[in-house]
């Protein structure tokens, strides 16, 4: 039985014809897709993919990229269910749109984070600084435009050319920011962020085109579902993370919260760049923190629900939680989890669907309060284990490891007489983003500087590149930093098949 076309949302790059199972089971393309995610090796790779900080460094509860997808996954499935099932305005606006299947959510959950290099955030910028000052890039590395590269180019199901051949609603599912690089504007993210390279752009069109009613720059439904999860899911596993490993400090915390409650008249007569010049001293970075909500996000930051946010994370985080340290014992286990479920109940309740949402915010958001909570949660990742020193320290190492294995391998393939030896995915890759940009040439010239053979091959070169390198995992680009530098005699697992 060939694929339906009744419904544009299911259009896959090229049409299957489904097996008896599939046939037996209802036709489920999304449930496809969720398998085709979930059997993928970019998939099983997010197990050894530092969140934020290494499992080498503060044990196995500590979350990867995996587990946190996972998570992700279990909240935006809850939210879609919940949506899909009711029969009021809320729901209507979403059927509308094209709807909030809880399986398409699900699949773009554990896909969302495939595009993420080893080492974190930190090695997507230090990716997105080479791919430019190396290759001239000029769309650097992004994390979300190489998840989509990755479904829909560099990893493969059955057929060449077409990725995992996903299903559209899938792919538009997983782009929280729909545009090329410097095309965001004010939007979510902003101009640095962005979901396609100009080499993937006309593929992910294709699936935008099948949600009509969703304007240019915006999020489907889905997505928004996802979006909002992944908040949801980094505001409070993370949390989970620094607590556990004893990484928060309740005293340096408390003293933040305290003051900026104590003094909140004197610091809001400070101007941003006074603030800016200490945020050593207690009260200026959460005062900051108020100051960017209210210049970014001015249609929905407001001054009581920010104060109302930070004396409720004050009383349940600060002053509850992280002021009893963690021990390990089943009881310190319990309290973690009646608080970790408890605040992700609270937040999967508190979404809102608007039929035209500000340019900043999707069709589905959370409620202003929450909307805030959230903001003050993911502060105190950034202000207080973010910004240390030690970590500070570590990251300028491993992003000397990246550096040093992207010019490593730009040194190989420039080697004529060595150069057939590299390693073949990468030789691989190289060949296929040169296609790429030539394809581009000829449909979007000028989306390319200079069109010209050279300029082509340099482009994929560099490209190729940088797509090896950001699918390694934090221990496979460690063995092979040290294998390309002669430092180690391990050399037959070090490689790990790459």
């Amino acid at each position: 039985m060939p694929q339906s076309m009744t419904d544009p949302r299911q259009a896959r790059r090229l049409p299957e014809t489904l097996n008896e199972f599939q046939q037996a089971e209802g036709h489920p393309q999304f449930r496809v897709d969720v398998e085709r995610i979930r059997f993928s090796p970019f998939y099983s790779r997010l197990s050894a993919v530092t969140q934020v900080i290494s499992q080498a460094g503060a044990g196995l509860a500590v979350h990867n990229r995996l587990t946190h997808s996972v998570k992700v996954a279990a909240v935006a499935r809850a939210i879609a269910t919940h949506l899909s099932t009711r029969t009021d305005e809320r729901a209507s606006i979403a059927a509308e749109l094209g709807g909030a299947h809880p399986v398409v959510v699900q699949a773009a959950s554990a896909a969302h984070d495939l595009g993420h290099p080893p080492f974190g955030h930190l090695g997507e910028q230090t990716l997105d600084r080479l791919a430019r000052t190396r290759f001239g890039l000029d769309e650097g590395f992004e994390g979300n435009a190489q998840t989509y590269r990755i479904l829909t180019r560099l990893d493969e199901h059955d057929r060449p050319g077409v990725g995992l051949n996903l299903t559209a609603a899938v792919r538009t599912a997983v782009l929280k920011y729909p545009w090329r690089r410097g095309e965001g504007g004010i939007r979510r993210g902003g101009a640095s962020k962005f979901n396609y390279y100009a080499i993937d752009e006309q593929d992910a069109l294709q699936a935008l085109s099948a949600y009509p009613l969703i304007e240019r720059g915006q999020q489907t439904v889905e997505c928004s579902i996802m979006d909002i999860s992944d908040d949801i899911a980094y505001s409070l596993h993370d949390l989970d993370d620094f607590y556990r490993a004893g990484l928060l400090n309740p005293a340096t915390i408390s003293a933040e919260f305290r003051t900026w409650n104590r003094d909140l008249a004197k610091l809001r007569a400070l101007d941003v760049e006074e603030l800016a010049a200490d945020t050593r001293t207690p009260g200026h970075s959460l005062e900051l923190l108020w100051r960017r909500l209210l210049s970014k996000d001015a249609w929905i930051a407001d001054a009581d629900a920010f104060r109302a946010a930070v004396t409720k994370v004050q009383a349940e985080v600060i002053d509850g939680l992280v002021a009893v340290p963690f021990d390990g014992s089943l009881e310190s286990e319990r309290v973690l989890a009646r608080f970790t479920s408890a605040w992700i109940a609270r937040l999967q309740s508190s979404i809102e669907v608007h039929r035209h949402p500000d340019i900043r915010s999707g069709h589905v958001s959370l409620n202003q309060q929450a909307w805030h909570e959230v903001a003050v949660l993911k502060f105190l990742h950034e202000r207080f284990i973010l910004e240390r020193p030690d970590l500070a320290v570590y990251q300028r190492g491993q992003a000397s490891v990246l550096e040093r294995l992207v010019d490593g391998f730009a040194a190989w393939l420039d080697d004529p007489r060595d150069a057939r030896r590299a390693p073949r995915r990468l030789i691989d890759l190289v060949e296929l983003a040169t296609d790429d940009y030539r394809q581009l040439a000829q449909d979007a010239p000028q989306l390319v500087d200079s069109p010209t053979n050279t300029d082509l091959a340099r482009l994929g070169r560099g490209r190729g590149i940088i797509d090896y390198v950001a699918a390694l995992t934090d221990a496979q680009a460690i063995s092979l930093d040290a294998l390309l530098a002669g430092q180690t005699e391990r050399l037959w697992d070090a490689g790990q098949g790459l």
